[in-house]
C-alpha cells in the first residue's frame, strides 16, 4: 500500500472521532498521580519520560516519590545525577534518568525554570523527541500538536482498517499525518490527545480489545470487516544479542561490599555494580580469566560455587555468573579496580543507583536484604 493510498479522513469525520474520544476520556480516565487539574507541565513532562518503555502501573507506584523530591525543574537541576539514578532504580532504561536530569538543567538554564509551552522548544530539550514534545504541548498547554506512540498507531490502524504492522512501510508517516488532522479537528485537543493514548492502553488493546466499550466502534473499519484480531500485524522482532557477564561480589573483613560505577554511556550507564567482566558471547568467562582481567587474582579469595541467572533487556540476552569472594587485602582489592571502586557499608547499598540485574548479582551472592 503506497503512502498516497493510505486512507484519509474528512474534516467532519475527524472532528467526530476526536470529540468522541475526548468525551469518552473525560468519563473514563484512570486516576493517575500526574493527572492533576490544572495540569502541571513539569509533572506531565516527567511522567512522559518515566512512561517510556515502562508500564503505567509501575510508574504510578513510584511517581509520588519523584514529585515529592523533584517538584520543579529547578529542584531536580540542583541535585546530583546520583539522586535521580537512586530513585530510578528498578525502572530500567537508565539513560532516561540522565536525560531527564539534563532536561531539568536545560529548562533552568534556557527558560528560567519554566517548561516551554510549544513543541519546537520542547523538542530542543534533552530526551524529548517528537512524541514527548507533542504530548506535553497538547496535554499541558492545549497546543494542537500531534502525538503518535504504539497505542495511538494501533487505534489509527484499526479505525481505518489498515492491515499493516505498526512498523510497516509508510505506516508511521501516515499515522503522524492522521494524528495531525485529528489534533487540528478536536474541540478539546488536550482531552482528545490523552484520550486516544488511554483508549489504546485500556480498550483498543493488542489482544482481546473491548470493542463494545470503544467510543468510535461504529466508525472502526477493522471491527466492521472482522479484522480486529488481525490488525495491526505483528511487528518484526530483532533477535537479542547475547552478553555474558562474570560478576565477583567481594566482601572485606568489615563486611563491606566492593562496588564500582559503570561508564556514563551504554547499558546500565552510571549505575553501581560488583566488579564485572563482560563479553559478547553466550557463556561467561571462567573464574580464573575473569579475576585476571579484573586484576584481582591475587587480591581476593573465592569460596564456594557460583550462581547463574539470565536477564533480558530490549536488545540483549544476558547470562550472568556470580561468584562470592573475600578480600585478602581491602586496599589491594579496591586498588585493582581504580578510583571508580568504593567499599560500601551494607546500609549504604540502598542509597545508591542499582539496576535490577545488579541487585540480583548481590542477591545471588547471599546479600539479600542488605541496604
Amino acid at each position: 500500500m503506497p503512502a498516497a493510498e493510505f486512507p484519509r479522513g474528512s474534516a467532519s469525520g475527524d472532528r467526530a472521532i476526536a470529540d468522541a474520544i475526548g468525551r469518552w476520556f473525560a468519563q473514563n480516565m484512570r486516576v493517575l498521580p500526574w493527572r492533576l487539574e490544572p495540569r502541571d507541565p513539569w509533572l506531565s513532562l516527567m511522567s512522559e519520560i518515566l512512561l517510556q518503555q515502562t508500564q503505567v502501573a509501575r510508574v504510578a507506584e513510584r511517581f509520588g516519590a519523584f514529585a515529592e523530591q523533584f517538584p520543579t525543574p529547578a529542584a531536580m537541576a540542583a541535585r546530583p545525577i546520583d539522586d535521580v539514578l537512586k530513585l530510578w532504580s528498578g525502572l530500567g532504561y537508565y539513560r532516561r534518568a540522565r536525560l531527564l536530569h539534563a532536561c531539568a538543567q536545560a529548562i533552568v538554564e534556557r527558560h528560567g525554570g519554566r517548561v516551554p509551552d510549544n513543541a519546537e522548544e520542547l523538542r530542543a530539550l534533552p530526551g524529548l523527541g517528537r512524541y514527548t514534545a507533542g504530548a506535553v504541548a497538547a496535554i499541558a498547554f492545549k497546543r494542537r500538536e500531534a502525538l503518535v506512540d504504539g497505542n495511538v498507531s494501533r487505534v489509527l490502524l484499526r479505525v481505518h482498517g489498515v492491515d499493516r504492522a505498526v512498523d510497516g512501510p509508510g505506516v508511521q508517516p501516515w499515522a503522524w499525518e492522521r494524528a495531525e488532522d485529528l489534533a487540528s479537528a478536536a474541540t478539546d485537543v488536550a482531552r482528545y490527545s490523552e484520550g486516544i493514548m488511554e483508549l489504546g492502553a485500556t480498550v483498543c488493546t493488542p489482544k482481546a480489545p473491548r470493542c463494545d466499550a470503544c467510543p468510535v466502534h461504529s466508525r472502526c473499519r477493522a471491527r466492521t470487516n472482522g479484522l480486529v484480531d488481525r490488525i495491526p500485524r505483528p511487528k518484526s522482532r530483532p533477535e537479542r544479542t547475547p552478553l555474558a557477564i562474570t560478576a565477583v561480589v567481594v566482601v572485606d573483613a568489615k563486611e563491606r561490599v566492593l562496588l564500582e560505577r559503570r561508564p556514563d554511556k551504554g547499558l546500565w550507564s552510571g549505575l553501581w555494580q560488583p566488579p564485572c567482566v563482560e563479553r559478547d558471547a553466550a557463556a561467561p568467562l571462567s573464574l580464573a580469566k575473569s579475576l585476571e582481567r579484573l586484576g584481582m587474582d591475587s587480591a581476593v579469595r573465592v569460596g564456594g560455587g557460583s550462581t547463574v541467572f539470565d536477564f533480558a533487556t530490549t536488545h540483549r540476552a544476558v547470562r550472568v555468573r556470580v561468584w562470592r569472594a573475600r578480600a585478602e587485602s581491602a586496599a589491594r582489592a579496591r586498588g585493582a579496580r581504580g578510583r571508580g571502586a568504593k567499599w560500601m557499608e551494607p546500609g549504604e547499598i540502598g542509597e545508591i543507583g542499582l539496576g535490577s540485574a545488579q541487585r540480583r548479582m548481590l542477591l545471588a551472592a547471599g546479600l539479600a536484604g542488605r541496604g
